[in-house]
């Protein structure tokens, strides 16, 4: 099963609804009386993003499309496929973004949301339990957590989750 948070833009734009909203608060005369502001709402799994603080739709979209690709990421979880004979669990993408132990992508890159998804999905599928995670995707332990902290949501969806477990709270 494909994480939402991985498909392509223009596939995962037709998943959702957009709405054009008003800016609230400072910013001169237009910004409350233009439809600038973008809201999009993923209907499969009722994951949502805004965006308002640039001056075109267009940009505020693209924005708001980013904010929704982490969102899912960080709030929706896809099965993990079992391994295939000794072979390892990682998708291609997590494979080539990976250097020796290490996972190697910049958060503002397209690929960062469909990585943290991948991690966040083998770590469910790992009782939660990052290091168990980290071995079955090939890093070690302080790089998954690594990964985890360049966006702290999901540092925070990890304890959440650790703590209805009973299991201690990371940083």
């Amino acid at each position: 099963m494909t994480h939402p948070a991985t498909i392509d833009e223009d596939d995962l734009l037709k998943q959702c609804a957009w709405t054009r909203t008003r800016g609230s608060g400072p910013g001169g005369q237009r910004r409350n009386k233009v439809e600038t502001g973008a809201s999009l709402l993923h209907e499969p799994t009722q994951v949502s993003a805004q965006a308002g603080e640039r001056r075109s739709q267009e940009e505020n979209k693209r924005v708001a499309l980013k904010r929704l690709r982490l969102a899912l990421a960080v709030q929706h979880r896809t099965p993990v496929a079992p391994p295939k004979g000794l072979d390892e669990i990682a998708s291609a993408l997590w494979r080539s973004r990976r250097q020796g132990d290490k996972i190697v992508c910049n958060t503002r890159h397209r690929d960062f949301p469909s990585l943290l998804a991948e991690a966040l999905d083998v770590i469910a599928d790992s009782g939660w339990k990052p290091p168990k995670a980290a071995l079955r995707l090939g890093v070690t332990s302080s790089q998954m957590l690594k990964l985890l902290r360049e966006h702290p949501p999901a540092m925070v969806k990890l304890n959440e989750e650790r703590a209805t477990r009973r299991l201690s709270a990371l940083s």
